[in-house]
């Protein structure tokens, strides 16, 4: 959107004969819009055959510059001429975003977008037919980037007719497509990632007070964990093809308000699954001391809320269960910045009942212990009766410690909204 106003502002000028002066004069309306400086390495415009305006090299003057190789409009002649702002394709390249830059732009972006440029021009009833892009890169909150490939093309109001968004360089590969259903507020969503599918509906509607409201149904078949993570250039703790359904629901002002107020619930199931980080039954044998290994599972199933924040994504697993021929075990996680903090209560087949352990750590290295009253618990169980008395007496110190308050100054990290 920032985008458009700058070649909004080209348009403004497409009299002014020399490049240079219209580079200037780019620059010069982008900081009066946003309040933030920017470079433009060349600009070149022309009327015929095609109108046509091309900026190179364009830069934001922040810590972190938002970037672009080449950024490209072809404007109606005709539409020009009648001092409409009507352009049939925008098209960049080499564009990277870094998190905290973006960020700089919020409320002014959409505000820039909205607006025709100065004097007396209108907006045309759809300003921009069709935005494609390639290398775009968002740099997120760890600096890990991103690159992208995507097309949308336009309806009145904004609305994408069609979409889609790939993953550049990655296999298998990963797609989202939109495709509207008729005039109405609905589009088929088809996403191709890790050798599965997500499929189902996306809704848009207006509420009372003007603000918008986007739902969808998805579900999920045959995805592949591991590959899912990867795709976005993490490490899964879980391995294992999972099938489930996404409940998705935003609110905002704009499009920009709806990404960063989106909740997601999901309900999944794993069959077969494999904990990559941790041996829980090696766990239990140890109380609680033991680090790393591999926990194979029959089934894992349980809830996912998710929740975009200001400072990143926030995650809540609920009613976790997990069943193999040694174990099953229940429990719940939160996970944000990469934290863990979660509980698990695990079941030995042998009769070993309700071994309490704490989750802690990160993804990277997450940490299975025993709580301080359990713990000291498991200490006088292995006095009487070494195994089960071990895993007993563990379980009456958790019980001992919560009824003394032994939790009381640990106050949980606040958990999703849930959608």
């Amino acid at each position: 959107m920032v985008a458009l106003g700058v070649v909004g502002a080209a348009l403004v000028a497409w009299w002014v004969p020399s490049d240079a002066q219209l580079a200037a004069r780019v620059s010069a309306e982008f900081e009066q819009r946003t309040g933030i400086g920017l470079t433009v390495g060349r600009l070149h415009w022309s009327l015929f055959p095609v109108a046509r305006v091309v900026l190179e090299d364009v830069a934001t003057m922040q810590d972190a510059p938002i970037r672009a190789r080449r950024l490209e409009a072809t404007p109606r002649l005709r539409s020009l001429l009648a001092r409409e702002l009507r352009v049939d394709s925008v098209f960049a390249d080499g564009v990277a975003l870094p998190r905290e830059s973006v960020r700089a732009f919020r409320g002014k972006a959409d505000a820039s977008a909205s607006q025709a440029p100065s004097g007396r021009w209108t907006m045309a009833a759809v300003p921009v037919a069709q935005v494609r892009f390639t290398e775009l890169t968002w740099i997120d909150r760890r600096d890990i980037p991103l690159v992208y490939d995507g097309r949308i093309d336009f309806d009145p109001q904004w609305r994408p007719r069609s979409a889609e968004l790939s993953r550049r360089g990655v296999t298998p590969p990963a797609r989202l497509r939109l495709e509207r259903e008729g005039d109405a507020d609905r589009w088929r969503t088809l996403t191709d990632v890790a050798g599965g599918t997500v499929n189902g509906s996306t809704e848009l509607a207006v509420q009372k007070d003007d603000t918008l409201l986007l739902t969808a149904q998805l579900e999920a078949r045959n995805l592949d964990i591991e590959q899912l993570v990867q795709t976005f250039d993490r490490r899964a703790p879980v391995a294992g093809k999972a099938n489930g359904r996404t409940e998705v629901r935003a609110t905002g002002a704009t499009v920009a308000e709806l990404w960063r107020h989106a909740t997601t619930r999901t309900r999944f199931s794993v069959q077969p699954a494999t904990l990559t980080r941790f041996d829980l039954a090696k766990a239990i044998r140890t109380a609680g001391t033991s680090r790393g290994g591999r926990t194979p599972l029959d089934e894992l199933t349980g809830t996912l809320d998710t929740e975009n924040t200001d400072d990143g994504m926030r995650f809540s697993y609920t009613g976790l269960k997990a069943r193999s021929g040694v174990l099953t075990a229940s429990g719940s996680a939160r996970i944000y910045h990469r934290a863990i903090d979660g509980e698990l209560a695990v079941d030995l087949v042998d009769g070993v009942v309700g071994v309490p352990l704490k989750v802690g750590g990160t993804l990277d290295d997450p940490t299975l212990s025993l709580t301080g009253g359990a713990l000291t618990g498991a200490a006088i169980g292995t006095a009487v009766l070494p195994g089960v008395g071990t895993a007993i007496g563990a379980r009456i110190g958790q019980q001992v410690e919560r009824l003394f308050g032994g939790d009381a100054k640990k106050t949980p990290p606040k958990g999703p909204r849930a959608p």
